[in-house]
């Protein structure tokens, strides 16, 4: 995590070198920052699941946590008193899952997966039989009734953010231009490198545009993302045993707010230090900053099949993979890729 002292901060000559690489540089009086929210999703509720004889319950659990206790009934049922209960609880593979060391499996019929990995998704399977005995004749009746869960790995998704800011400027081809953004990206970088977070895709244009009120003008189009994967993250997240989104999804957003107070220091600077009026001049109110989201190679998002999970990342089923950062498991031709988390057909 990031140390709350001493932290570097953008110092007064890094903007003023900025103004001073395009003359003077100009910026709105109010700047507006686009950051939502990172949401954290209650899946579970409670650390219990109850299942349901009419149909198979999603369950999504985080990698490399402990799932909830899947609990062999449904809650109506457990509000009873049971009769000789016995579970028998059958894993993806086939197994008895009785006695196998990477589950804790009570005597209630409870189960819970531990340390889950990919390769533990799919169906989970319990049969409880128990008896019911007639008060009268005390005859007794066996009941069987079985419950599915179809349990899912999810990883939280990658988060970066997409920047997108104009300029007017006095012509389309100085040189200036691409000095002012070259600059902006250095200095950008300097204010967010020690959260190992960097900016990257840096692009920009340069538009005549005609407006009611000023006639022709001239403005930059500048683009840029905010990465969390800078320099430096590999030893972060060596850090961190099993997986490290949490960590990096963090200081990327506090990345993206220093850049919004960059902006505005920035602003406050060019205010009270210069009073010429400058060569290129910020747009009010076009600095937007938006949320873009990723999932790992063998992970991808479905709002569709995975509604209690939207925003996850949810391993790719049987039959889909996802061989790179991109939100969506890919279809494969039949019959390729039949384990869980593929990051190819075959």
């Amino acid at each position: 995590t990031a140390a709350a002292g001493g932290r570097p901060r953008c110092p007064p000559g890094a903007l003023l070198a900025l103004v001073a690489v395009v003359v003077a540089a100009g910026w709105g009086e109010r700047v507006r920052a686009e950051l939502k929210e990172e949401q954290s999703i209650d899946l579970i509720g409670k650390n219990e699941v109850y299942g349901d004889t009419r149909h198979e319950v999603n369950v999504y659990v985080k990698v490399f946590t402990n799932s909830p206790f899947l609990v062999c009934m449904d809650l109506a049922l457990s509000q009873e008193r049971i009769i000789d209960p016995n579970y028998l609880w059958i894993g993806p593979d086939g197994r008895d899952l009785q006695g196998q060391r990477y589950v804790n499996l009570t005597e209630t019929g409870k189960l819970m997966v531990m340390g889950f990995r990919v390769s533990m998704s799919g169906a989970y399977l319990c049969t409880l039989s128990h008896k019911v005995i007639e008060t009268s004749t005390q005859e007794e009746t066996e009941i069987v009734e079985a419950y599915k869960f179809m349990v899912y790995a999810y990883r939280e998704a990658d988060h970066a953010y997409q920047v997108s800011v104009r300029f007017t400027t006095t012509r389309c081809r100085l040189k200036t231009n691409g000095l002012f953004v070259e600059k902006l990206n250095k200095i950008l970088n300097s204010t967010i490198s020690h959260l190992t977070c960097h900016i990257t895709d840096s692009s920009y244009k340069c538009y005549s545009i005609r407006t009611p009120k000023n006639g022709l003008q001239y403005e930059l189009f500048v683009n840029f993302l905010v990465n969390p994967l800078g320099p430096g993250w590999e030893e972060v997240c060596h850090r961190i045993p099993y997986d490290c989104e949490d960590v990096t999804n963090r200081r990327v957003r506090q990345a993206a707010e220093r850049i919004g107070k960059f902006f505005h220091q920035l602003r406050d600077v060019l205010k009270n230090e210069f009073h010429a009026v400058p060569t290129i001049q910020y747009v009010e109110n076009s600095f937007s900053m938006t949320p873009i989201d990723s999932c790992r190679p063998g992970f991808g998002k479905n709002h569709h099949t995975h509604q209690n999970c939207a925003s996850c990342c949810v391993v790719c089923g049987p039959g889909t993979y996802s061989p790179n950062n991109e939100v969506m498991c890919r279809t494969c031709p039949s019959p390729g890729a039949r384990i869980y988390g593929a990051k190819s057909c075959y």
